[in-house]
C-alpha cells in the first residue's frame, strides 16, 4: 500500500488514475468487509484483521485522496471521488467536498459519481443522511440543473430512502431519460433505404481460438461469462439502481422497462431486456406486455440484440408464451442451416431462439434441430431442446439413436454426454431407444463408467414395461459394484416388471442407509407393496424429527436434512396412506419450512394426498400470497416456481371445495 500512494503522489507516474483506481478498489472491498470478516483465519492458520487494518489505513490517507479529488488530471479526480465517501469519517467535511465537487465538474459521467458516492455517505454515515438528502432533493427539483445529474440525484435519493417514492418517482425518471437519451440518426445503405442503427461494436463477435478437443459448451460459457459484463449505455447502472430500490413495485417497474424496451437508443433497449428478464422471473404477476416487448427484440437485421432477448425468454419457461409467434417468425425467416451459420453472433441468435421455441413444445423449431444432430453444429445445444418435442419422436429419435451408439465409453468425458443423450430418449418416449439403452448400460459398466451407467439405465427406467426386454441386461447389475448403481437397477427392476417381491429384500437393504433417497423413491413408488419397510420409514422419519429438535436447541443444523425429511414423508404417505397423516403432514411442512428448495416435492405428495392435506392449507396460502419467486439464480427456477404455484393452486381449490373432491387414496 505505501508503494501505490507514493505512486500515486507523484506526478511523473503512467497511468496515475489506474493506480488511485486500484487503491479505490482496494479500499471499497475492505471497508464492505470490516465488519462482516473482522477477524479471518490467515494463511498461515493465524487470526488476521487485514480487512479492518486495510480500511483504518484508507482513512490515514483520507487527505491524499482528497488531493487527488482536485488533481489537474481529469482520469485522477474521476477515479478518487468516490473515496470522498468512503474514506472520510467528518461527515460535514465530506459533504462539503462533494457539493464543491460537483460545481467544479461539467462531464456528465463525473457529475454522476459525485451524485453517487453523496448517496453513500448520506447510507454511511448517518451524521451526513439529512443534509445530503436534501442536497439530492435540491438538485432533482432545481429546473437549471442539467437532466443528467437530475437523473442521477432522483434515482440516488431513491436509493438513501425507499419510502420516499412516491407516485411521481417513476414519471419523473422517464421524462429525464427521454431528455437524456441521444436520438439516434438513421443511416443509409447503398440504395438510400433507411436502415435501424446497430446496438454497439459487438455486433460483429470474433469468433474465438478453439481446440478441436474442447468440447463447444466450454468456450460458450466463458463467452457467455464475458458478455454478461458489459453495458451499452451510460443510463443502464442508475437505472439498474433504481429497478432495485422499486423492488417488488412491479408496476412503476414496467412502466419504466416499457420505456426503455421502447427507446429510441438500442443500446438503452439491449440493457432492459436483461432488467425486464429480471422483473419477470423475480416478481409474480401478469407480464404479458413485457414479454411481448422482448418478443420484439427479434429482430432479423441485430442478431446481438435477438439472441440476448432469445436467451432472456428461454429463461421464462412458459411464461415466453405470449412472444411464440415472435420468436417463430424470427426461427422461420431464416433457414434451418442458419444453425451453423460461419457468423458466430447469426448462429448464437438463432439457435437460442430455436431452443427457446422448442421449450414452448413448438415443432417450429424442429427444421433448425435437425440441422444441428445432422451437421454435428454445436449439437451440445440442440440435444437440451429436443426433449420437448415428443410428438416428432419419429424424426428425432433415429438421430439420437444414433448419436448414442457411437459414443466411445473408454472415454472418461466423452464428446457428447451419453447421459444427456439418454436423458432426450427418455423425454421423447419412443420405444426404439430401449435396445440402444439398454446397450449403452452394458458398455458404461463394461468400462466402470457409474458416473454415465446410472443416469441411462434410469432413463431406460423411464419406460416401464415396455422395456421388458432389457431385464436380462438390468437384473444382474442389483449386485454392481457400484451402490448408486446397485439402487438405480432395483428401481428399474421394478418400472420393468412391477413385481414388488422381485425388489423389496434389494430395497430393504439399501434402506439401512438414511440418505439413499432413490431407495427411499423406489419403495413409495411400488406404492402398499412395499409396506415390509414402514417401519423402517418411521425409524428414520422419527430420528430426524428428533434431530431436527436437538438442532433447533442447539442453533445448528444437519446438511440434507430436510430432503430426508421430505423423501421419508412421501414414500410413508404412498406406501401406508391416510394412516400415515398424523406424520407426514409435519415433516413435509417442517421440511418446506427449513428449505424452500424442496417446495416442487414437497407440494406434490401434498396435492397426491387429497383432504389429508388441509393442515397444509395455512402454508399453501402462505406462498400463493407471496409476491417473489424466491431464488433466482438457476436456470430452472422460474419453471420450478411456476409448477409449485400451479399445484399449490390445485391444492388449494380442492380443499375450498371439498364435496367435489375425489378420495384420497387409503380414504
Amino acid at each position: 500500500m505505501p508503494f501505490l500512494f507514493a505512486m500515486a503522489d507523484d506526478p511523473a507516474t503512467p497511468d496515475r488514475g489506474e493506480v488511485v483506481a486500484l487503491l479505490l478498489s482496494i479500499g471499497r472491498e475492505a471497508v464492505d468487509a470490516e465488519e462482516s470478516y473482522a477477524v479471518i483465519c490467515g494463511e498461515d492458520g493465524e487470526e488476521s484483521t487485514i480487512y479492518p487494518d486495510t480500511a483504518n489505513l484508507m482513512r490515514k490517507h483520507a487527505d491524499a485522496f482528497v488531493a487527488y479529488t482536485g488533481d489537474p488530471d481529469p482520469r485522477v479526480r474521476r477515479a478518487s471521488i468516490e473515496s470522498l465517501g468512503l474514506f472520510l469519517d467528518d461527515a460535514g467535511r465530506a459533504a462539503g467536498l462533494l457539493r464543491d465537487r460537483l460545481v467544479e465538474e461539467s462531464g456528465a459521467a463525473e457529475r454522476g459519481l459525485v451524485v453517487r458516492t453523496m448517496a453513500d455517505l448520506a447510507i454511511r454515515l448517518p451524521a451526513a443522511a439529512a443534509s445530503a438528502r436534501a442536497w439530492l432533493d435540491a438538485l432533482t427539483d432545481h429546473d437549471t440543473t442539467d437532466p443528467d445529474t437530475r437523473l442521477a440525484a432522483l434515482v440516488h435519493r431513491a436509493r438513501c430512502t425507499p419510502g420516499s417514492i412516491d407516485g411521481q418517482t417513476v414519471p419523473t425518471v422517464i421524462e429525464l431519460l427521454r431528455q437524456v437519451t441521444p436520438v439516434p440518426r438513421p443511416e443509409e445503405d447503398e440504395q438510400g433505404d433507411r436502415v435501424p442503427s446497430r446496438p454497439c461494436a459487438c455486433e460483429a463477435e470474433p469468433e474465438p481460438d478453439t481446440d478441436e478437443n474442447v468440447p463447444g459448451y466450454v468456450p460458450a460459457a466463458f463467452a457467455d461469462l464475458e458478455r454478461r459484463g458489459r453495458v451499452h449505455a451510460a443510463t443502464t447502472p442508475l437505472l439498474t439502481v433504481l429497478h432495485t430500490a422499486l423492488g417488488a413495485r412491479a408496476e412503476d417497474r414496467t412502466a419504466l422497462l416499457t420505456v426503455q424496451l421502447c427507446s429510441p437508443d438500442s443500446g438503452i433497449r439491449y440493457d432492459a431486456i436483461d432488467m425486464a428478464r429480471s422483473l419477470i422471473a423475480s416478481v409474480r404477476g401478469d407480464h404479458t406486455g413485457l414479454v411481448r416487448l422482448i418478443g420484439d427484440c427479434l429482430l432479423p437485421d441485430d442478431a446481438y440484440t435477438a439472441a440476448a432477448a432469445a436467451e432472456a425468454l428461454g429463461s421464462l419457461a412458459t411464461l415466453a408464451e405470449p412472444a411464440r409467434e415472435a420468436l417463430a417468425a424470427y426461427v422461420t425467416t431464416h433457414r434451418p442451416d442458419t444453425w451453423a451459420s460461419p457468423h458466430r453472433t447469426v448462429r448464437r441468435a438463432h439457435q437460442l431462439a430455436v431452443i427457446t421455441l422448442a421449450g414452448l413444445k413448438d415443432e417450429r423449431a424442429l427444421p433448425s434441430l435437425l440441422t444441428a444432430l445432422d451437421t454435428d453444429t454445436d449439437a451440445w445445444r440442440a440435444l437440451g431442446a429436443v426433449g420437448h418435442l415428443p410428438q416428432c419422436a419419429m424424426e428425432l429419435t433415429p438421430r439420437l439413436i444414433r448419436r448414442l451408439t457411437d459414443v466411445d465409453h473408454s472415454q472418461e468425458w466423452p464428446d457428447v454426454s451419453p447421459a444427456t443423450l439418454a436423458s432426450a430418449l427418455a423425454k421423447l418416449g419412443d420405444p426404439a431407444a430401449v435396445p440402444a439403452l439398454a446397450e449403452t448400460v452394458q458398455a458404461a459398466v463394461r468400462h466402470k463408467q457409474w458416473r454415465t451407467a446410472e443416469p441411462v439405465l434410469k432413463a431406460l427406467a423411464s419406460f416401464g414395461p415396455r422395456a421388458a426386454s432389457a431385464l436380462d441386461v438390468v437384473r444382474p447389475l442389483t449386485d454392481a459394484d457400484d451402490v448408486s448403481l446397485r439402487t438405480a437397477a432395483a428401481g428399474a427392476v421394478w418400472e420393468l416388471e412391477r413385481r414388488p417381491e422381485s425388489v423389496m429384500p434389494l430395497l430393504e437393504r439399501f434402506l439401512g442407509d438414511h440418505r439413499n433417497f432413490h431407495a427411499i423413491d423406489v419403495a413409495g413408488r411400488i406404492g402398499p407393496g412395499a409396506a415390509a419397510v414402514l417401519p423402517s420409514l418411521r425409524r428414520i422419519l422419527s430420528e430426524r424429527v428428533e434431530q431436527n429438535a436437538r438442532n433447533e436447541q442447539n442453533g445448528s443444523a444437519v446438511l440434507n436434512d430436510s430432503w430426508t425429511l421430505v423423501h421419508v414423508a412421501s414414500a410413508l404417505w404412498d406406501i401406508g396412506g391416510t394412516s400415515e397423516a398424523g406424520i407426514v403432514v409435519p415433516a413435509l411442512l417442517a421440511a418446506w419450512k427449513d428449505n424452500g428448495s424442496t417446495a416442487r416435492d414437497v407440494v406434490a405428495c401434498l396435492d397426491r394426498m387429497g383432504t389429508a392435506a388441509r393442515p397444509a392449507l395455512p402454508q399453501i396460502q402462505a406462498a400463493l400470497e407471496q409476491p417473489h419467486r424466491g431464488d433466482q439464480m438457476w436456470s430452472g427456477a422460474v419453471a420450478f416456481d411456476l409448477e409449485v404455484e400451479h399445484t399449490c393452486r390445485v391444492i388449494l381449490a380442492r380443499l375450498t371445495d371439498l364435496p367435489d373432491l375425489a378420495p384420497a387414496r387409503g380414504e
